[in-house]
């Protein structure tokens, strides 16, 4: 299944991703895309949006080989891209973030630059560039657009300065407690990270958005999540990439408290399932069982609200 051509190797396409789309009989289709919309630099118009943006998602690998996602948070202008291969991010370390183990120079980085208020996406992957630990760059590997489906409109605003961090500790665990169930069980969005290491030996990590009504995750009594696979761009990155390597990274907020829940794990794709009927709209699922557990508290210096009625 995962075996490659001639014709995959100029393609942007790795073998999990044309696995997957010809799953569904789409891999010929999504040739011409691939090649014309996933770039090796930014274009115009992204340069111009990630400036905007008050906060990022990321995606990062550990020493160890596990995947985390994260948020980060700063004011507008702390990401500029001086040339179309390089995005200058000013963060600084955040040593109770476990995704920041995953950032050294050279380390690969997926990140997702996310308007709620618009329902506009960025993504793009590369390889960090660090000399400082206020701030490092990345070098692009991939970039493109994601269309606005399934993202819900929110508004945020800063509660704090960005630069103070919260005085809440980190709580490490190896299960799901009442406070995590809580947040994915209500949740309408989170964002998942993954990677592959790539035929040429570079490390490609992805990460990307997830949405849909409260209640989509769903978590059995042997602490699984259950996530429905919606109809989308045919890309599939997220699960191309598990099935090449099933490691997965999720984070979910709360947008009302700035609570983050960060978890690493390993990932099934069930592309034909019978429960797969259980869930509306979904055309496949993925299993997630999380292996190590980070809730913090505070973390996130925004609140998010959303549009009046909702």
């Amino acid at each position: 299944m995962l075996e490659q051509t001639r014709q995959d190797a100029t393609s942007p396409w790795h073998a999990g991703e044309l696995a997957m789309q010809r799953s569904v009989g789409v891999a010929e289709r999504m040739d011409g895309p691939g090649r014309n919309f996933v770039r090796k630099a930014m274009p115009e118009q992204h340069r111009a949006f990630f400036p905007m943006l008050p906060f990022v998602v990321l995606g990062a690998v550990d020493a160890k080989g596990d995947v985390w996602a994260t948020v980060r948070a700063e004011r507008p202008g702390f990401m500029v891209s001086p040339e179309p291969e390089i995005l200058d991010v000013h963060l600084p370390r955040d040593a109770a973030d476990p995704a920041d183990a995953g950032m050294e120079d050279g380390d690969a980085i997926g990140m997702l630059g996310i308007q709620l208020e618009t329902r506009r996406r960025n993504r793009l992957n590369g390889v960090i560039r660090r000399t400082d630990p206020g701030a490092f760059q990345v070098h692009v590997g991939q970039s493109f657009g994601n269309c606005p489906q399934y993202i819900q409109l929110r508004s945020s605003a800063f509660v704090r300065d960005p630069d103070v961090p919260t005085a809440m500790l980190p709580l490490h665990s190896g299960q799901l407690d009442d406070r995590a169930l809580g947040m994915i069980e209500g949740a309408d969005t989170f964002f998942v990270a993954s990677y592959v290491d790539r035929e040429n030996g570079e490390r490609q990590v992805d990460v990307s958005h997830r949405g849909g009504n409260v209640g989509f995750v769903r978590v059995g009594a042997d602490g699984v999540l259950t996530v429905p696979d919606f109809p989308g761009n045919r890309f599939f990155n997220t699960l191309g990439n598990f099935l090449v390597n099933p490691k997965a990274g999720l984070v979910f907020i709360d947008f009302e408290t700035g609570d983050m829940l960060q978890m690493t794990g390993k990932v099934e794709v069930l592309l034909d399932s019978p429960e797969v009927a259980n869930f509306q709209r979904a055309e496949r699922l993925w299993r997630f069982t999380p292996e190590e557990i980070v809730l913090r508290p505070d973390a996130l210096p925004l609140r998010w609200s959303l549009p009046p009625g909702l």
